[in-house]
Order: structure tokens, then sequence, then C-alpha cells
């Protein structure tokens, strides 16, 4: 059962390893974590410090070795793999660091898929899509495909594409990692300005960087497989 209200996030000694041939390689070590509905949390750490694993298992894209995690009231532990892929699709944005758009599709037809695979209609798809490429500045770009456009237009599409369910979470993993800094801050922009127009939607975003980390609500630093606040 999903809640309403209450905390977005809550994870209780969340562990994971991962079997490197004879060694175990220990990323999380016991994490505790709350993120409150409609925060800006941020998740700063070094290169392979398990930043990437931590988002992945609040996004029900992994499962931990021990420990729990709940996401919108919903624990994630219950869910079968096909009962997690239609909470992702429903309840949760992903915007990455390599976009993901697929080459073949138009950016609206990428923008569109996610709604098309939780059952709405056609039509109601792509008057969606239409009016969030036009929000984050692409009405223009509706036909194009993925390699016409700019590093920056294409991190757009993908945001777009993130927000067609009108999720309650939007989990973003270092969206600015593959752009020049003037981009890049556009980008970030853009997350505030959306932040601003649904302040009840919840962001956990990771970053290597401490400048953007404190444009934030709150910064949590994972160091040695632990969670600081």
């Amino acid at each position: 059962m999903s809640e309403t209200n209450g905390p977005i996030i809550e994870l209780a000694d969340v562990r994971r390893s991962y079997r490197m041939g004879d060694s175990v390689l220990e990323v999380l070590r016991g994490v505790n974590w709350r993120v409150e509905r409609g925060e800006w949390a941020c998740l700063l750490g070094a290169s392979g410090s398990g930043k990437t694993t931590l988002l992945n298992l609040i996004g029900a894209l992994e499962k931990p070795d021990s420990g729990t995690i709940r996401v919108a009231g919903t624990d994630l532990a219950g869910l079968s793999r096909r009962a997690a892929a239609k909470f992702r699709n429903r309840r949760i944005g992903f915007v990455f660091q390599a976009y993901h758009l697929l080459p073949e599709l138009t950016i609206l037809e990428n923008v569109m898929l996610p709604a098309r695979f939780a059952g709405l209609a056609k039509r109601s798809a792509r008057e969606r899509a239409e009016a969030l490429l036009a929000t984050v500045g692409l009405s223009g770009r509706l036909r194009h495909r993925p390699s016409e456009l700019s590093g920056g237009e294409q991190q757009r599409a993908a945001i777009a594409r993130a927000l067609i369910n009108e999720p309650e979470l939007l989990l973003a993993d270092e969206p600015t990692g593959n752009l020049d800094g003037r981009t890049g801050s556009g980008i970030l922009e853009l997350f505030a300005e959306l932040r601003s127009e649904h302040p009840e939607r919840s962001i956990v975003m990771i970053t290597h960087n401490r400048e953007i980390a404190d444009l934030a609500d709150r910064v949590a630093e994972l160091s040695d497989g632990v969670l600081r606040s």
C-alpha cells in the first residue's frame, strides 16, 4: 500500500555488496536516510562511493542484501519484478547522466514512451509530451532524433520524459555530468523552475560537485559505505 503523507523515502540499515571473484566488495554498510515529501535532497560523494547503487535501490532497479527501503509508503522488498517495473513507471522519474534516449525514435516519441507503457491513450500521451517539451524549451524539436540535438537539448528531453507520468519522486544521476558548465547551469535552473511549479514533487540528485549539492535543501554525503547528513 502507498501513502499520501509521511516521508517520500525511508531507508533503514540498508546494505549492498557485490562479489568480485573470490572477494566481496561492501558498497553500502548500513545506510539510514529519510527524505521528506517536496524536499530536494542531494547525495554527495566521490566516484565509486556507491551513490548510483543507492539511487538504483531507491528506484527499485536493484534489491539490497538487507535492510528496509520504503518509497512513497511502499516497501520495495515486497514487490515482484513486474510490480517493481510498474511502480517505477507510475511513481518515479529517472534522469540519467547519459540521457538514454532511443536513437531510432523522435524526441516526441521518446517522451511519450513511458506514458504509453502506463496505458495512456496515444492522443493523450502526445498532448502531454508536447506540453512538457514546450515547458523545457524544445517545442521546435519534436520531430528531431536525439543525434540531431545538442547534449543540453537531449538532457532537457530526458527530463520531459521523466516527468510524463507525473511522478512523485524524481531521481537524477549526475544530470549535468556530460555537459559544459554553462549548459549544466541551465539544466539546474530548469530543475529549480520545475520544482517551484510542483513543490509537492521530491527530488534526489547525486553529484560529486559540492557547489551543485549546495543548491539542494539538504545534503547527505556518502563515504565508506555510510551516509552522513
